[in-house]
């Protein structure tokens, strides 16, 4: 099949999707692979799948699709990886239902993918929000499938202050942030770019990212914050024992690292944190190279 011939079917598939959702079903990826997974309560998840030998899954972060994977996948697939990218329900391509936005229903999620495309020896890779549905994968559904974790910016363990959990951010302070996005979700966005970023971060790219957040519809946006606000994956991630990556940097503003990838760290049994120094939330895009060839290094031993 050729290029144009694989541009065909898929526009013929967003054709199909948008006049048929039955239709849509038999749409699929050039190698024969699914362009979708149906999701427990049938809403359907956009999958990027390329590559072949070992699989490689993606899980994005908060208001992000697949897309920002990109880079990773072109990489990953020159060494000889298949990689796995769902968009989250509500995001890029996936279905936009009203419900389902909750941590166990996000985790269901995850695993139709894995299990409707038969994954083994999966490689999970999850940033920011995605490492809580990863963690509460492996809690809920173990680890049979799934051979090593990488954590990149994670928001696990539990960010809300409580009594067994006093140097986390006050409920109040949370509430306040949602409020603010809820009023003026633009201006929330232009406030909280400059530490989102490397001070050098070309336009473009910012230009990339806020116009991506913004095709999330707000009460999507809102209903995934809180629940990564409020998961509590404190005994998740202390009950399993797998080798893990976690890579943070010290500048991370949206999940500081003290509150996050240190304490995750502490929980895995064997993991490795990586710290990089300077490094904002965003460094699967501020720092890709060099979180590339990280991650190739932890796959590969």
């Amino acid at each position: 099949m050729d290029r144009r011939t694989v541009l065909e079917a898929t526009l013929l598939g967003t054709a199909l999707a948008a006049a048929s959702p039955a239709a849509a079903q038999t749409v699929t990826h050039s190698r024969g692979r699914p362009l979708h997974a149906t999701a427990k309560d049938g809403t359907r998840l956009f999958v990027q799948d390329w590559g072949s030998g070992r699989p490689v899954l993606f899980l994005s972060a908060w208001t992000f699709d697949a897309t920002v994977w990109g880079s990773y996948i072109v990489a990953l697939d020159a060494k000889g990886y298949r990689c796995i990218a769902p968009d989250r329900r509500g995001h890029g391509r996936s279905g936009m239902p009203a419900t389902g936005y909750d941590l166990d229903t996000l985790t269901d999620d995850v695993a139709s993918v894995i299990e409707q495309r038969d994954l083994r020896d999966v490689i999970l890779v999850a940033y920011s929000m995605g490492s809580i549905e990863a963690v509460n994968y492996l809690a809920r559904f173990g680890s049979d499938r799934i051979a090593k974790l990488v954590l990149v910016a994670p928001t696990t363990p539990f960010l809300v202050r409580t009594e067994d959990n006093p140097d986390a951010i006050p409920k109040a302070a949370i509430d306040a942030d949602n409020e603010a996005i809820a009023r003026d979700f633009p201006k929330w966005i232009a406030a909280n770019e400059p530490p989102f970023f490397m001070h050098d971060t070309p336009e473009i790219t910012r230009a990339w990212i806020r116009e991506m957040i913004l095709s999330v519809p707000l009460p999507v946006a809102l209903a995934c914050r809180k629940t990564t606000a409020f998961a509590d994956l404190r005994a998740a991630a202390g009950g399993f024992d797998l080798p893990t990556l976690i890579v943070q940097g010290d500048k991370d503003a949206s999940a500081p690292l003290a509150l996050t990838g240190t304490k995750t760290a502490k929980l895995i049994k064997g993991s490795k944190l990586t710290i990089y120094e300077g490094a904002p939330h965003a460094l699967t895009l501020t720092h890709s190279e060099r979180l590339l060839s990280d991650m190739l290094a932890f796959m590969e031993s």
